[in-house]
């Protein structure tokens, strides 16, 4: 650090002269500047000398190109550190939400009612019951066994949005950084299950990111519209830069799928590699994926691959209602699911029970799952305007469309297979999204993998990422093991 400053210093004495002094000084002020943030105790005298030295690169023309950049750096890296996080739910709260439960008013239900209809009403009525008796307390505090953290991250025209965030640092040295991302009708919850699966040496190992997405969960959210794929992954980005992890890989499902795909396209000399387990794709073509388009024209489809487009079938047909009124009138839905937690518990446990492969949930997961809507900060109905936003963005400098993240990305990529998420495609046509350098074909599963099969998805990133997989070494210096075999 003391070395740094006296050579920025020599250099200003020179008064900032010739393209050389230019990229010898950026150097000296990135360095300084990570310096810095490493050491909380120096920033304050510190930064005050480089922000004064960088305030002198207005004046040479040579300079001007480079000081926006500069800037940038300086204020990333200037984000205040993290602060711990514990949940923490005003008892009122706790006490509104019980009276509402003994006051519901339940609908009529035909007779020979079955889940084509609805959740049926035997199920919520039980569920109503065991909500009102439910501990919240003994789930906040399971839930606040995790390392959380939150911290303010500025969204480019949106101002500091406090993100809220599960933070698992591994003991091995050089684990990976993944940024790992929810999608709805899910939360931060979705990664507790696989973290003690990352974190451990025997390796590669991960040092897991878990942010609750704007909007949702303890985040904050925006005040104002236009806030959709390409700001959630500013936010994103900006938070595992805020954190110190410069390059970083991805794991994402449902929201999570368009989120880490955004920032791949966004910010791919830091993004590294992908993981994604719902897949949305396209038939290849021949002018933009000649072999795939080949051998997808000459090679029949499975029976799984029927199968898959039975699946997406049944859910383009009965199951994507919420998707239409979500994407069209999110406010008005949201009247609803804020005044009564029947809607909210309705609304959501119809996804947990349709979207899964069978999966066997207990009513403590249900009930924290839903309560997590239910206590949000920016309450049940906020998490729904991503789908507006998302539906409704047009092309144009900054914005990130479905053409976007359904296209090629040169990220390398990692793609999961299973036989019940919300639309399954033939392999020709996944291929057609990024160097695909990963695959696992699931015999079961459904829409919410990290909690169905934690150990498969486990499995898959520590294969994608340990020796000898596709994407060993992606991040520089980061092997996921103890020793130096990622240096390649």
């Amino acid at each position: 650090m003391q070395q740094g400053l006296m050579e920025l210093e020599w250099h200003r004495k020179r008064s900032w002269s010739g393209s050389n002094t230019l990229l010898g000084c950026k150097a000296i002020l990135v360095d300084l500047l990570a310096c810095c943030w490493a050491q909380t105790a120096a920033r304050s005298s510190h930064l005050t000398f480089i922000t004064n030295s960088l305030e002198q690169f207005s004046s040479p023309p040579l300079l001007t190109s480079s000081i926006a950049l500069l800037q940038l750096e300086r204020d990333t890296i200037m984000t205040m550190a993290p602060e711990p996080y514990t949940i923490l739910v005003p008892q009122e709260r706790i006490d509104s939400l019980r009276t509402k439960l003994s006051l519901a008013e339940f609908p009529d239900e035909l007779a020979a009612s079955e889940w084509d209809l609805g959740v049926p009403l035997a199920d919520l009525k039980r569920l109503t019951k065991a909500w009102a008796e439910f501990d919240w307390k003994q789930a906040e505090a399971r839930l606040n066994e995790v390392p959380q953290f939150h911290t303010p991250i500025n969204v480019d025209g949106f101002g500091d949005l406090d993100i809220h965030f599960v933070w698992q640092r591994s003991e091995v040295k050089n684990a990976i950084p993944l940024l790992f991302v929810h999608g709805w009708p899910g939360s931060f919850i979705e990664v507790l299950k696989i973290l003690p699966l990352l974190s451990t040496p025997g390796g590669p190992a991960f040092h897991v990111v878990a942010p609750s997405l704007p909007n949702f969960g303890f985040s904050e959210g925006p005040k104002k519209r236009g806030f959709a794929a390409a700001q959630y992954a500013e936010t994103c980005h900006k938070l595992m830069l805020s954190l110190g992890y410069d390059e970083y890989v991805t794991q994402g499902g449902d929201w999570g799928f368009t989120i880490t795909r955004s920032i791949g396209y966004l910010y791919s000399d830091h993004c590294k590699a992908s993981h994604i387990n719902m897949v949305p794709a396209s038939p290849p073509v021949f002018k933009k994926n000649p072999i795939l388009a080949l051998q997808h024209s000459l090679t029949s489809y499975s029976r799984k691959e029927e199968d898959g487009f039975e699946r997406t079938k049944w859910f383009s047909k009965e199951g994507r209602g919420y998707n239409l009124m979500q994407s069209t009138k999110p406010q008005t839905l949201a009247y609803a699911l804020n005044d009564s937690p029947i809607a909210l518990l309705a609304w959501i446990y119809e996804k947990l029970h349709d979207w899964t492969d069978g999966h066997l949930w207990t009513d403590d997961e249900i009930l924290t799952w839903i309560s997590i809507y239910q206590f949000s900060r920016m309450g049940p109905g906020a998490a729904h305007r991503i789908y507006y936003e998302v539906t409704h963005t047009q092309p144009g400098p900054g914005k990130v469309t479905s053409a976007e993240t359904g296209g090629y990305i040169g990220v390398k990529l990692g793609l999961a297979y299973n036989p019940k998420e919300l639309v399954v495609y033939p392999k020709t046509w996944c291929r057609t999204l990024g160097p695909v350098v990963y695959e696992s074909d699931n015999e079961s599963g459904g829409h919410f993998y990290a909690t169905e099969q934690p150990s498969w998805l486990a499995r898959d990133l520590r294969t994608m990422f340990g020796e000898g997989g596709g994407a060993y070494g992606v991040v520089k210096g980061k092997s996921g093991y103890d020793s130096n075999r990622a240096r390649l």
